[in-house]
């Protein structure tokens, strides 16, 4: 058990010796780390049942609880807080079976099958900012729950099957004409050479889109184009599957660029096949209905505050919506993996949809009662302006122009210092440490809310910055590679000599929880703010210990013995969030 679980069933057992239910002995940090480093607050909720002053209550389990060796101080304050600190030496061996456990002293849990749904980029469009929350949360979600303990699948989730691939086919089809795809005579074999460049796909979609806000002729074409792909006709069907291979092919590279890969690759179009049992689920059941030569589901409960508006689940002119290729998606999903959880990491602005879909999945039996669904929404990067992430020009960014402003931008810094020589290694630091600013300047953010990308806030060596925590790291592992070259060694950590070393401690032996609160609110925020409370109390614990000259042996070696768990947390926490660090900075 982590330290918040030993201690809330240390004092749940005072509860029930003092004459009271268990329930009431949950123990959290302490909101007043001035007065004590724990508290229990259960005696107040307890008084109403007990009918009892909640102080009397708090007196009556803080006396049994002062005759544990395990604590330095316990008190009844009012109202009715148990506040408790813990004893050093207890303290002390936390930390060190901590450093004998590779789970971290984090307990033993059931494991979940859980998919994890991010990314979702369109094929033929290069990824643009609005990619990067999505991406960086999902993946800092997935590394989390892997580290957890729980089975976690990632699928991408292209966007391959809609509208966006008819609008390619059409504006390719009116500037190149003669490509044999659009031949519908021809009964040959295919060109092997793709019929469009990575660079002729990000120019033709933003040709075709503008196109059909103002051509309503040309958007009937792209429309019917996309029923007609989605009917697998020969010519379009062979055109897509060479543009999604070079589409993936370069989302591919631009994911790595970034540090994140997906176990699944699947898209829009594998829910396909799946889409007739969808409606066969849903005649069953009596939900269809048509609508104007539509087909429709309604949705609505009669809890509902507001109006609920039907999905529609096939469009009048045949074609299918994103809501049924994601009805055709959980299908799929619950066939091939038959998770209890799927977590769809996309902005905030679709949750409507979102609610939509699951309803319409549970009414149809698509997902039992037994599988959980969850939107983790996300809001915008946006501009100094507050407005969403803009290029100078008032276009959207693309990602990996952003991802190229970033490591400049570090490269610059880098370059004004003399620890790194090699040009290589400056390029390659470069991109580790642009990389941790853009994702920890995104991810110390609580994911629901907007935030302002700032650059040099971003890249500073000072602050809550992804710089500063690689700088921790370094200095760490500098540390230990000079007691190394002095034959010195980590050893059994003993209780703290100073206030400092007794505040690193409490910040390492919290990790476990935090991970715990992060995983229970799909909040990689969590995760930064552990890292930066274990790197600022380091930092002055540092600054205030000569660690290599310590002439006490075993003090030394107790040190050494918490840098070295100082530095493998931070690393761990680090690779969830996926940031790297540097040899040298």
């Amino acid at each position: 058990m982590n330290i918040r679980q030993q201690l809330t069933q240390i004092v749940s057992d005072a509860f029930e010796k003092a004459g009271y239910s268990r329930e009431y002995g949950n123990v959290t940090g302490s909101n007043r780390p001035d007065l004590c480093q724990f508290q229990c607050n259960g005696a107040m909720s307890a008084a109403k049942e007990y009918k009892k002053a909640p102080i009397a209550i708090a007196r009556d389990v803080a006396e049994l609880l002062k005759a544990d060796s395990r604590f330095s101080m316990v008190d009844a304050a009012a109202p009715g807080f148990i506040n408790m600190s813990l004893d050093e030496g207890y303290l002390a061996g936390l930390l060190n079976d901590m450093a004998a456990d590779s789970r971290l002293l984090l307990p033993e849990m059931q494991p979940l099958t859980i998919v994890i749904d991010y990314g979702a980029p369109n094929v033929a469009k290069p990824l643009h900012v609005g990619h990067l929350r999505s991406t960086i949360i999902g993946d800092a979600l997935y590394k989390l729950a892997k580290f957890l303990g729980h089975r976690v699948i990632s699928d991408v989730h292209l966007g391959d099957w809609g509208l966006q691939m008819g609008l390619v086919i059409a504006e390719t089809r009116r500037q190149k004409p003669g490509l044999v795809y659009f031949d519908p005579d021809f009964t040959g074999e295919y060109p092997e050479e793709p019929p469009l460049t990575v660079d002729e796909m990000n120019f033709i979609y933003p040709q075709a889109s503008a196109r059909a806000k103002e051509d309503e002729a040309f958007a009937a074409e792209a429309a019917a184009a996309t029923v007609a792909l989605q009917n697998k006709a020969r010519g379009y069907y062979e055109f897509w599957q060479q543009i999604r291979q070079v589409s993936v092919d370069d989302l591919k590279r631009s994911y790595d660029i970034l540090g994140v890969s997906f176990d699944y690759w699947y898209g829009e179009s594998d829910a396909a096949p799946y889409i007739e049992d969808v409606l066969k689920l849903l005649r069953e059941k009596g939900l269809l209905q048509e609508s104007e030569g539509a087909l429709i589901v309604d949705v609505s409960m009669p809890e509902d505050k507001e109006p609920m508006p039907p999905m529609i689940i096939v469009k009048s002119d045949g074609g299918d919506l994103y809501g049924t290729t994601d009805l055709g998606t959980l299908l799929q999903r619950m066939r091939d993996w038959n998770p209890d959880e799927i977590w769809y990491v996309v902005d905030n602005r679709q949750s409507f949809h979102f609610k939509q879909v699951f309803r319409c999945a549970g009414l149809a039996g698509i997902i039992g009662d037994d599988t959980l669904c969850i939107h983790i929404g996300f809001g915008t990067m946006n501009g100094k302006d507050g407005k969403p992430y803009k290029t100078r020009e008032g276009g959207v960014m693309r990602l990996s122009d952003l991802i190229e402003t970033v490591t400049s931008g570090a490269y610059d810094r880098i370059c004004q210092s003399d620890v790194i020589g090699e040009e290589e290694e400056k390029r390659k630091a470069a991109r580790m440490v642009g990389m941790a600013a853009l994702k920890i300047g995104d991810l110390i953010n609580h994911r629901n809310k907007d935030y302002i990308f700032d650059l040099d806030r971003f890249l500073a060596t000072d602050g809550k910055t992804g710089p500063y925590l690689q700088y921790t790291a370094v200095r760490i592992n500098s540390v230990l590679s000079k007691a190394r070259e002095q034959s010195l060694k980590p050893g059994k950590i003993l209780p703290p000599a100073t206030d400092t070393e007794r505040d690193l401690m409490l910040s390492l032996i919290g990790v476990a929880d935090n991970m715990l609160r992060a995983f229970a609110d799909k909040a990689p925020n969590v995760i930064c703010e552990s890292l930066f409370d274990i790197a600022t109390v380091f930092n002055k614990f540092y600054g205030e210990t000569k660690i290599l000259t310590c002439a006490d042996e075993s003090r030394r070696a107790s040190w050494l013995g918490l840098l070295e768990l100082t530095h493998r947390m931070l690393i761990i926490l680090l690779d969830i969030i996926g940031v790297d660090v540097p040899e040298k900075m």
